[in-house]
């Protein structure tokens, strides 16, 4: 039962998830078929599960019922010798095979203590997922990384890398499919007088931002976010963040750029915004290169999205 109890828990818990939405926090919704198959499959494993459990433990009482009905008719016609010697030969057998049957116990119960192990580790995540609540990534995830993103022209070959600043999507593709993929990608910006970034988007026009810097200079772009001050940036200056995920939470990552906010703008990390101004370069120190600055020229606090993520349409 208890292989029933991890299989029918991993499918409560993925439904759960569905069922309240938080799903999307661990992957991009465009993968969701997957999960939705995982609940179909680990259902039927579940319902295999139980029916194989209560079948052996009814075939289990019906060979009990059968050696009660058959002892009950030997005692009746047995005799006191052949009784007898049935004890002793049983209580022979049962001295030469004490020493094995001590051994066997012992084994089997170093099985049992690995069995429960596996289910032990099993069941955390079990657990985990269906009473821990979900937490939603804020500035705090920047501060804990040390606000150290990695150089933007730095190729990760790891698709499990966290990604910074940068969406970078050249992971998944060999150098000749990446071009292809990025000229793609410009064609539905390229002609725009003013790109407009959005949840449906972001990720892809801000890896195009990235890629195509200098086509887009001077041209008016409009994106938002939460702001975070960050390290060696002038009193003006944010860092304007969403996070988002490419496949996956193994792919996630904080994405966006530097905007240079009017003078005298106050703003604390986590406040919602939206900006629209003015692309540009600068040389940031940190990075000890040029990268991409919005100078702001029009901006407006905003709530905060029921879902901040954003995720990467391919």
């Amino acid at each position: 039962m208890i292989r029933f109890a991890i299989l029918f828990g991993l499918a409560f818990m993925f439904l759960l998830l569905h069922r309240t939405g938080d799903l999307n926090k661990y992957i991009n919704m465009k993968y969701a078929y997957l999960s939705v198959s995982a609940i179909v499959l680990l259902g039927l494993l579940s319902l295999y599960q139980f029916i194989k459990v209560y079948s052996a433990e009814r075939k289990a009482e019906e060979e009990r019922a059968e050696e009660e009905h058959a002892h009950g008719h030997d005692c009746d016609h047995a005799d006191h010798n052949h009784d007898h010697a049935h004890a002793h030969d049983h209580a022979h057998d049962h001295d030469h095979t004490q020493g094995h049957d001590h051994f066997g116990h012992h084994h089997g119960g170093g099985s049992r203590w690995r069995r429960g192990l596996t289910y032990l580790v099993l069941a955390v995540p079990i657990f985990t997922g269906i009473f821990l609540p979900v937490a939603t990534l804020d500035s705090s995830f920047v501060k804990a990384k040390g606000f150290s993103f990695p150089e933007l022209d730095q190729r990760r070959k790891d698709a499990g890398y966290h990604q910074f600043l940068k969406p970078d999507t050249s992971v998944f593709y060999s150098a000749e499919n990446y071009d292809k993929v990025k000229q793609k990608d410009m064609a539905d910006f390229a002609g725009q007088s003013t790109v407009a970034l959005n949840d449906s988007n972001y990720l892809k026009g801000m890896e195009v931002l990235y890629n195509y810097t200098d086509d887009f200079m001077d041209k008016t772009v409009s994106i938002e976010g939460f702001a975070y001050k960050g390290e060696e940036v002038n009193p003006s200056s944010y860092f304007l963040f969403r996070f988002g995920f490419i496949h996956c939470v193994a792919d996630s990552g904080v994405f966006g750029m530097l905007v240079q906010m009017p003078t005298g703008t106050q703003l604390a990390d986590d406040d919602w915004v939206r900006v629209s101004g003015k692309l540009t370069r600068e040389y940031y120190q940190p990075f000890k290169q040029m990268i991409p600055v919005l100078r702001v020229k029009s901006w407006e606090r905003i709530d905060k999205p029921d879902d901040p993520y954003v995720y990467r349409n391919f």
